[in-house]
């Protein structure tokens, strides 16, 4: 059994990592307000920012972005975190109105990482991971989340496809392979094409992976037991879900239509209502692929937050009222 020590208070990226708690280019659009509306019903978008919004240094890799985002939603607060290789952990402000790079330990600045989430756990110093998941196999994590003390890990690049999970422990901050393993490749219900994004709707002790090839949301409980799929629309190819309240958001790394730039579904309790296309509606050109997407509500207004890739790209949609 392998054991690995992880730095409390950051990020985990890339699988594992984690957060307590400036020639990239922007997108064709350049302006704060680019014309044009895209979505249906209550739940339709304009851009309020492209790339130009984040620092320097990250807009100069952001060609190079293939990772997602986190939100602290801890009363309060409300600051979306990502991070790009080569700029590091990027912290956008709870209105939104602003962002800044964080201090970012050069192993991860240096890494891409794949996603993200955030544990809320006590300070217990700050050990770097110094055996990181080392031994057999292609174990290539694409995103992580934390309930109950368990970590569940989708390393959905590899061969493996198999939900793993890890145990905490503290002072110091530990975590050893727990032996609760479940999903697996394949086309039965509860396996994967690719598990690629995990989450834990709030409130719920529920685990969520998106499955791309599958197009679809698999649905667990916390032991692994397959409850239900949530299907999206075939070839879709969804990334992640997000939930704020009775919405969800799925970004798709592809659309039913490929010849058009990628969806950004949204849901209300488990039903399609609107969906945006940055791409085609909004000119956001290099939206092809969208790789993560939340919602935030600001001041009773919603607003998407949606990062493109190859070429990566960076935006914020603002909900246009009718």
């Amino acid at each position: 059994m392998k054991r690995f020590t992880i730095s409390a208070l950051f990020f985990v990226l890339l699988g594992v990592a984690w957060i307590f708690s400036d020639g990239a280019r922007s997108s064709a659009a350049q302006s704060s307000a680019v014309p044009g509306v895209s979505g249906q019903g209550k739940m339709k978008f304009r851009v309020l920012y492209t790339a130009t919004h984040l620092p320097a240094e990250a807009q100069t890799v952001l060609k190079d972005a293939h990772g997602g985002f986190a939100v602290d939603v801890r009363p309060g607060k409300g600051e979306t975190y990502f991070s790009l290789k080569g700029a590091g952990i990027i912290q956008i402000s709870s209105d939104l109105k602003s962002t800044r790079l964080l201090d970012t330990a050069a192993e991860m600045k240096d890494t891409n990482l794949h996603n993200t989430t955030i544990w809320f756990g006590p300070d217990s110093g700050d050990p770097i991971a110094n055996d990181y998941f080392a031994g057999r196999g292609n174990f290539v994590p694409t995103d992580v989340e934390q309930l109950d003390g368990l970590l569940y890990i989708t390393p959905g690049y590899s061969n493996l496809d198999f939900v793993l999970t890890a145990r905490l422990s503290f002072r110091p901050l530990n975590t050893v392979w727990h032996d609760l393993a479940f999903g697996g490749r394949g086309t039965a219900p509860g396996q994967f094409g690719t598990g690629h994004g995990i989450t834990v709707p709030p409130g719920t002790r529920r685990i969520e992976v998106a499955d791309r090839p599958h197009s679809e949301i698999a649905r667990f409980t916390r032991y692994g037991r397959y409850l239900s799929s949530l299907r999206m629309p075939l070839g879709s190819l969804p990334c992640d879900i997000f939930y704020l309240g009775n919405y969800a958001v799925v970004g798709s790394l592809d659309g039913p239509d490929g010849s058009k730039g990628a969806p950004i579904y949204i849901l209300e309790n488990d039903k399609l209502i609107s969906t945006v296309m940055p791409k085609e509606d909004l000119g956001l050109e290099n939206f092809k692929h969208i790789h993560n997407a939340v919602m935030r509500q600001v001041g009773g207004k919603y607003y998407l937050i949606a990062q493109a890739w190859n070429p990566g790209d960076f935006a914020i949609l603002e909900q246009v009222a009718d």
